[in-house]
């Protein structure tokens, strides 16, 4: 059970000829359904749909799993044991019950840390300097079975939330290849969790997304890179919404008197901007109806003066002018 990009290398390891040398049989994947995508909001299969059926596999898309009907469909393949990497959708108790094996969890943090639907995402946002791949037993209760197995994985400066999804479904891959034998053969250890322990990383919202520019450089920092490249972190230029799709703090303090959001210039090097504590320099933008693109790209055919506040409402002074100015460079 599994939906976006983070699952596949599982799907793909158990789809293998180790796997398949330990008896494993996949007898069929379930994924959430089709969403709308693009432009054009054409349906478009999940990344984990399009790998099942590239094995030819069966796949099952309930729009909710807790239904008899879909419960029913599930018990009609007769598994096992059950894998899961972030499906999305909470397994109700008959689900958990069906396999004489269990229901398995990749999922990605050290837990009992951030548990829930973003945890890779809110880590990066955090400032963890670390984080990891947990392989749980499925309980009733969120992220809050036993745990099976660990692996830790460091978050460098350079990571973002796509390079991180990227580093551990890879390790959720390796780490059920050293788990599951174990698991087979009845000698799987369960490491109850520590709730006192526990924290959360809640699904993301709009909200999250928006940049605070009384918050420090390296705090905003950190919440881009959290954010990207899936979303980004946004504000307002002229009362639209300006996006940021990456961005680097400066070690020297910004000048005295300037208000955050303040843009202080905008270069080949990027737009700087004013926070609550330090610079921020704007290296990867998206402004409304755009593509995104370097912040150098943009200020080639839009001009931003010096002193524009972002984040406003309303139009600030220069923000007219960098929208009149938009186009003359590409």
């Amino acid at each position: 059970m599994g939906t976006p990009d983070f699952a596949v290398p599982s799907l793909r390891w158990l789809m293998g000829e180790e796997a398949a040398a330990l008896g494993v049989e996949v007898v069929g994947v379930v994924s959430q359904p089709d969403r709308p995508k693009g432009r054009k909001k054409e349906l478009a299969p999940t990344p984990v749909k399009a790998a099942a059926l590239e094995y030819g596999l069966p796949v099952l898309q309930p729009e909710r799993l807790r239904r008899p009907e879909a419960v029913e469909e599930l018990r009609r393949l007769g598994p096992e044991l059950i894998v899961t990497a972030a499906y999305g959708q909470i397994l109700p108790l008959s689900v958990l019950e069906m396999p004489r094996l269990g229901c398995i969890n990749v999922h990605g943090s050290l837990l009992p840390e951030y548990r829930g639907g973003a945890p890779i995402q809110r880590s990066i946002m955090n400032g963890e300097d670390k984080t990891g791949v947990t392989i749980m037993y499925m309980a009733e209760g969120l992220d809050t079975g036993d745990m099976i197995s660990r692996v830790e994985v460091p978050i460098l400066d350079a990571d973002d939330s796509g390079t991180m999804f990227a580093k551990l479904s890879e390790a959720g891959a390796r780490l059920l290849a050293e788990t599951l034998p174990d698991l087979l053969a009845g000698r799987a250890p369960r490491v109850p969790q520590e709730d006192s322990q526990a924290t959360y990383a809640p699904n993301l919202t709009r909200e999250d997304e928006r940049l605070d520019w009384t918050r420090g450089a390296r705090e905003l920092w950190r919440q881009v890179r959290g954010l990207s490249p899936m979303a980004g972190g946004f504000t307002l230029l002229g009362g639209e919404p300006f996006k940021v799709r990456a961005c680097a703090p400066e070690d020297k303090p910004g000048p005295a008197g300037a208000a955050p959001g303040e843009v202080l210039d905008a270069g080949a090097d990027g737009i700087r901007v004013m926070t609550g504590s330090g610079v921020l320099r704007l290296t990867e933008i998206q402004p409304a109806g755009k593509r995104a693109m370097p912040a150098a790209e943009w200020l080639k055919g839009a001009r931003l003066a010096a002193g524009t506040v972002l984040g406003a409402p309303a139009a600030e002074p220069g923000a007219a002018d960098a929208a009149a100015g938009e186009g003359g460079g590409r």
